[in-house]
């Protein structure tokens, strides 16, 4: 059986605003995002899915000027870091242990309101997998990973508001850390994510978007 849910926005609009998103170049540096539709966009990076629903992530809003101005020279010199409404430093927790774990569990225990002792077979599986992974993977590796989850869910909540957005890998995550602080609080940078409203004259804004046809990455098997 065949099951219709009913869409909160038409197939059209997401795919409307999907084409309208683009890597913005050139952010307009008087356009602010309105602090109801910041708090949105913060709620989209909270509310992000997961493994485990672990969330081994912090995201670091800058928005000491200086400070931004002064991080451009470490991305490579892109205008975006500084011009931009808001900058989004997302950034992993570095070494997952049982005290992560822990924490976890209490704020399950917490939010519905079930016994902690219900939760250690969970906690159990959650700390074997950071111990004894069942392949080969750095825990740290596998972190930074689940922070790309959160980007997108970001990136296209954003789109959604009529937000642009520009991910951005091009940027020195030791010289962030150092700048930021983040060393100091357990915490290590992995992408930029600057957001606000596109400049009139960003020539990127209007070039239609190069993708491969759909039978060309998509494979239906079985």
């Amino acid at each position: 059986m065949i099951h219709m849910s009913s869409a909160v926005v038409s197939t059209d609009e997401l795919l409307q605003q999907l084409q309208w998103r683009y890597a913005t170049k050139k952010f307009d540096a008087t356009k602010k995002i309105a602090d109801e539709l910041w708090q949105t966009l913060v709620e989209s990076l909270i509310l992000a899915p997961s493994s485990f629903g672990l969330q081994p992530w912090k995201f670091f809003v800058v928005t000491n000027p200086a400070m931004r101005q002064q991080l451009v020279e470490h991305s490579w010199g892109q205008a975006q870091i500084a011009d931009a409404s808001h900058l989004v430093v997302l950034a992993f927790k570095k070494g997952l242990n049982t005290a992560d774990v822990d924490r976890y569990m209490q704020n399950i225990a917490t939010v519905r309101q079930v016994p902690l002792e219900n939760l250690q077979g969970f906690a159990k599986v959650i700390n074997g997998f950071l111990a004894q992974p069942p392949y080969p993977l750095d825990i740290d590796e596998w972190s930074k990973r689940q922070v790309y989850i959160a980007l997108g869910q970001f990136m296209t909540s954003a789109a959604l508001l009529g937000i642009d957005t520009c991910p951005i890998e091009g940027f020195s995550p030791a010289k962030y850390d150092e700048v930021l602080g983040l060393t100091e609080l357990g915490y290590a940078s992995v992408v930029l994510c600057p957001a606000g409203y596109r400049a009139d004259d960003d020539k990127s804004a209007v070039l239609p978007k190069v993708r491969y046809s759909t039978n060309e990455v998509v494979q239906y098997i079985g």
